[in-house]
């Protein structure tokens, strides 16, 4: 994929909620409330703009560690934000998929997202892709386990990189062209460590709940305009893209 080509896959790690509520002087449950918006505006953008995936980083390992009352309000609020907009979702035809640990997910909250995934399975529209309590070292160690019980057994007698891929949540979706963070920071905080090896990075001050259409058009008329290489020469992408054409 060269100079250009629109993202297919994008990823969003949608920080900033609490910040922004704290400029408001609001409690930090009214950022994610205003978050949730903001991922109806995005999801709805991103199926406008013929964004194929759409990933979001909706809830980490690592925030299991906040306040108690925080987790509870979100897990609530996620519950909640898929009962309201399962229908406009099956009405853009977008297909769901949660990847993440469910075991620590409360079982209302995991029953409705199996539900959401079962009615959605044959849209044929954008697949949002939702990260709830996922952290990739708790993916990257849960593949491992996997492949090794299946060496163990005689089931594989090697170990490649398709074989591993085939072992991860995100198995049988291609890896993310762009990893989109809000809030300012420049990190990818344990998100898709595999599948982003080669994702082109974009980090914006712009808090979550402030982002929109037009954010994600310039994001992704900025990677359009990048040359994405994956190890060649600059020469030698140019070469591929013009056999390819």
């Amino acid at each position: 994929m060269g100079k250009g080509a629109n993202p297919q896959h994008i990823a969003i790690i949608m920080d900033g909620n609490g910040r922004w509520a704290q400029l408001r002087g609001q409690q930090r449950v009214e950022g994610h409330r205003a978050g949730v918006d903001a991922v109806k505006r995005t999801v709805m953008a991103a199926s406008k703009l013929g964004v194929k995936y759409l990933t979001l980083y909706t809830f980490s390992t690592e925030n299991w560690n906040r306040p108690e009352s925080e987790v509870k309000a979100l897990m609530a609020l996620m519950a909640q934000a898929i009962i309201r907009e399962t229908e406009e979702l099956m009405s853009a035809g977008v297909r769901v998929k949660l990847i993440g640990n469910k075991e620590d997910l409360p079982v209302d909250v995991v029953e409705q997202f199996d539900e959401l995934e079962r009615v959605s399975e044959t849209n044929e529209g954008l697949t949002l892709i939702l990260a709830i309590s996922y952290g990739a070292r708790w993916e990257i160690v849960r593949a491992a386990k996997r492949l090794a019980v299946k060496y163990s057994s005689g089931e594989i007698d090697d170990i490649d990189e398709s074989c591993f891929e085939a072992e991860l949540t995100t198995s049988g979706v291609p890896d993310p062209d762009l990893l989109i963070r809000t809030g300012g920071d420049c990190r990818i905080s344990n998100f898709l460590l595999w599948q982003c090896a080669y994702a082109e990075l974009r980090f914006i001050k712009k808090y979550w709940p402030d982002f929109g259409e037009e954010d994600l058009r310039v994001a992704i008329e900025d990677f359009a305009g990048r040359e994405r290489r994956f190890g060649k020469t600059g020469e030698q992408v140019r070469e591929d893209n013009e056999h390819k054409s």
